[in-house]
């Protein structure tokens, strides 16, 4: 084997655990999603996502997604609003927390400032029994097998899955708003995507259960 073969089949077996990782997630998604995407499409604010480090930067993409997609979200850092940025959560918001392990100390206090102002909380974590799930008003499993991580530690496959997981629900949620192409194009004038003279056809309807309580948990 030469050093270009050795070269690509450790790329080729990194992609592969991280595909799989993604693919992993279809069999897990359960009520605890149909839940979430009842919470944000029945927000009567702001959603608000957050996280620290890879998560940090899996929340941002959230947020651009699901704001191109008819949820409108901003990012919060979890710093931030320890910092005076909390100061923009109100009762009407959801804010949507990502933490792998699920005890960021940023996080949680976050998380805890915002249940104090009165917003929904909703956690991505690894387990319904982190400390961030334990606080939030609802949570949802993201877990991916260690082979997944660079050298099970670097949160590689994680935020691929958590990213994959956001891309899911924001479709959802587009389609659950009704939310149409022409409407997407007005917010989207520039690059390729806005010189496009023919829209791809209007996705099909979804009903998204509403939530008597926002405040309902998992635990219910």
């Amino acid at each position: 084997m030469s050093v270009d073969d050795d070269i690509l089949k450790v790329a080729s077996e990194r992609l592969n655990a991280e595909a799989d990782a993604v693919r992993a997630l279809i069999p897990t998604l359960d009520a605890s999603f149909i839940r979430a995407a009842s919470l944000l499409v029945s927000c009567r604010g702001k959603v608000l996502i957050g996280g620290s480090g890879t998560s940090g930067t899996v929340a941002r993409r959230m947020a651009h997604v699901f704001s191109v997609s008819g949820t409108p979200s901003l990012f919060l850092s979890p710093m931030d609003s320890l910092h005076g940025a909390s100061g923009a959560i109100t009762p009407d918001d959801t804010v949507l927390l990502i933490s792998n392990g699920g005890a960021s100390d940023e996080v949680i206090k976050a998380a805890r400032i915002a249940a104090r102002r009165g917003a929904a909380v909703i956690a991505l974590t690894r387990s319904h029994e982190t400390p961030l799930a334990r606080i939030a008003d609802h949570s949802c499993v993201v877990a991916v097998d260690r082979r997944a991580e660079l050298g099970g530690v670097i949160a590689t496959g994680v935020t691929l899955a958590q990213s994959a997981w956001g891309d899911a629900l924001a479709e959802v949620l587009m389609r659950g708003r009704g939310y149409t192409w022409a409407e997407f194009m007005s917010t989207h004038p520039a690059g390729a995507v806005g010189q496009l003279d023919e829209l791809p056809r209007d996705f099909a309807p979804l009903s998204i259960p509403a939530l008597d309580d926002r405040k309902e948990t998992q635990h219910d």
